[in-house]
């Protein structure tokens, strides 16, 4: 089984509208982490790009991390892409091998009035324990801080979600 990390909260809003803010927002919402970070240039702008695919006549998304510099690094490409309800992306550190890998899937659901968003972040067993992206520690630790982080970015979606609230 892989190693991973799983959390949710309520956010007021739709699924639909979630979904929104979570894509389209990303840069406003998500919150840096210094023990976390895609590249060693540190935090950039988060984003979701539709891009041309290589040798292929159709169109991917991607997420990237964009730097002051204007350079690019792309995280991973999107998977999944349902509106309102799955977003699944994959997700590398640029410390990361080939045969490294992990992934992050987004569930919206509608609970009432609210959407529950859980954000599945799994493939940690790819990356070894002494990868400087988990810092050495040991798998329950590493496993605790990064939902911790999880649970900080999905806070902050939540706040994002109701400062960017439709009039209605």
């Amino acid at each position: 089984m892989s190693s991973r990390v799983q959390v949710s909260l309520r956010v007021a809003a739709t699924p639909k509208r979630a979904f929104e803010v979570f894509t389209r927002e990303i840069g406003r919402w998500w919150r840096p982490n210094g023990l976390f970070q895609f590249t060693s240039q540190g935090a950039g702008v988060l984003s979701f790009e539709q891009v041309a695919a290589p040798h292929t006549p159709r169109e991917c998304v991607r997420l990237i991390e964009t730097q002051p510099d204007g350079s690019v690094f792309e995280i991973g490409c999107v998977t999944v892409w349902e509106p309102g309800e799955r977003l699944a992306f994959g997700w590398r550190q640029a410390s990361f091998t080939d045969a490294q890998h992990t992934q992050v899937e987004v569930r919206f659901e509608a609970v009432g009035d609210e959407t529950r968003v859980t954000v599945e972040h799994r493939g940690w067993d790819t990356v070894p324990q002494e990868h400087v992206a988990r810092h050495h520690f040991p798998e329950r630790v590493f496993l605790l801080r990064h939902g911790e982080w999880w649970q900080v970015l999905l806070a902050s979606l939540r706040a994002e979600v109701q400062s960017a609230a439709p009039p209605g």
